[in-house]
């Protein structure tokens, strides 16, 4: 008997984003040197009690770092980055 091959694409397909970046990439390193909690105590007073939540400060911190290491200066460029 003949065998056929059928297509039956997957509707959802699970993807991490740690297994698509390096193990040796110098942001990965970085993060596993500093441990970035601290900014949570320290900017803590800076946050109000009601309204939107706000970007997290540790997230803030690390995109202002990242722009700051690659000398990054318009929006545009750090998307693309």
């Amino acid at each position: 008997m003949q065998g056929r091959k059928e297509l039956n694409p997957k509707m959802l397909y699970q993807v991490y984003l740690t297994d698509l970046i390096p193990e040796y990439n110098f942001y990965r390193i970085l993060d596993k040197a500093i441990d970035f909690r601290f900014l949570y105590k320290s900017t803590k007073k800076y946050y109000g009690q009601e309204g939107q939540e706000n970007i997290d400060p540790v997230v803030f911190f690390k995109i202002c770092l990242v722009v700051y290491l690659n000398n990054i200066n318009s929006d545009r460029k750090l998307i693309e980055y």
